[in-house]
């Protein structure tokens, strides 16, 4: 049995800062907190070999198998999906291999977690290859990898891709002052190397328990050149510093449960305009836990096994801690236990 408690108190607000690189891979030199890598196919071994990151994710598999994407980080992460693209254009051989995205739930310092996506997009530039990349982010939120488009290209996706998703482009809002490429311009290739529009992007999007500051955008081709001074791929890799800072009133704990269930927080759904407040709660359950609600800001999470044990909190009153207790039922993680202390 493994149990966790965990006050909850405000983080100190204060900015920090983390480095993150998206490449289209053959190796990786220079120190990076998180790297999302695409087209990682064949000589995955080889670049994990050298690579001294804690967290790592496994490979999905060589050309043909696997996506080709990965995400190796200094921090700790849960939740790995790898999603495949509902659409793909034969051109090119983008249906050769499932091209999809990756998520993975970062956890970058105590109660801030972040959902870092790495992607590979439909290539090409006909028209098929247009709609499908259209398709294949409207699949999509905040994300970092290779988008395979550009804003200067007509009909392409990206100049409603930052407003439909509420993201923020790093090159854009650094390198260009918030000013879009204007669509069906000429592509921006011969300009002064971090001018130029490459294909690869990272997009950030803040939340109300955690905010982004963009520090600096750069183009990281003269890291990666070899001693000929040739890259080792045919993508640009692309780094962000990024500063960031928790909510003085908000704090994301860690998430207890087994590897089988579906993690949840409701900050979406509840912190829209202004932080609610906690009436009631009610917990489901028998010889474990089944389900936790609090009623009627926020859906019930689990199933409709068990008792439904329901509390009100008086006026004032506030949770101050949770412990949860895990263990083994039927080979999978289940949660036993769960307390809730108030003030």
């Amino acid at each position: 049995m493994r149990c966790v408690c965990s006050p909850c108190r405000p983080v100190p607000r204060h900015k920090v800062r983390s480095k993150v690189l998206s490449y289209n891979v053959a190796g990786l030199p220079a120190p990076y907190n998180i790297i999302n890598v695409e087209e990682d196919f064949n000589s995955h071994a080889a670049l994990y070999a050298s690579d001294t990151h804690a967290y790592r994710t496994p490979t999905s598999g060589g050309a043909g198998i696997g996506s080709g994407l990965n995400t190796l980080s200094d921090y700790s992460y849960i939740d790995l999906d790898r999603v495949k693209w509902n659409d793909c254009n034969a051109n090119g051989g983008d249906c050769l291999t499932p091209k999809g995205f990756t998520v993975v739930r970062v956890k970058i310092a105590d109660g801030a977690w972040v959902d870092v996506y790495n992607l590979h997009t439909n290539a090409g530039s006909d028209a098929g290859d247009i709609a499908t990349r259209v398709k294949n982010l409207a699949q999509l939120g905040i994300c970092d990898g290779g988008t395979n488009s550009r804003y200067t290209r007509d009909s392409d996706a990206l100049h409603s891709f930052p407003s439909s998703t509420g993201t923020t482009d790093l090159w854009v809002q650094d390198v260009r002052g918030g000013n879009f490429p204007a669509s069906g311009a000429d592509a921006l290739i011969q300009a002064q190397l971090v001018a130029c529009e490459v294909v690869d992007k990272i997009f950030i999007r803040s939340s109300p328990a955690f905010t982004f500051f963009v520090s600096m955008f750069t183009n990281e081709h003269y890291s990666f050149v070899n001693v000929s001074g040739h890259p080792p791929s045919d993508h640009y890799p692309i780094r962000a510093t990024l500063s960031w800072r928790v909510s003085t009133s908000l704090r994301l704990a860690d998430a207890p449960g087994g590897p089988r269930g579906t993690t949840f927080n409701d900050i979406p759904a509840l912190l829209t305009t202004s932080i609610p407040k906690l009436t009631s709660i009610t917990i489901r359950g028998a010889n474990r836990v089944d389900a936790v609600s609090y009623p009627p800001r926020a859906p019930s999470h689990g199933g409709t096994g068990g008792t439904a044990y329901a509390f009100t909190l008086n006026a004032g009153e506030r949770v101050i801690q949770t412990c949860t207790c895990t263990g083994k039922y039927s080979d999978t993680t289940r949660v036993f236990y769960l307390s809730l202390l108030t003030n």
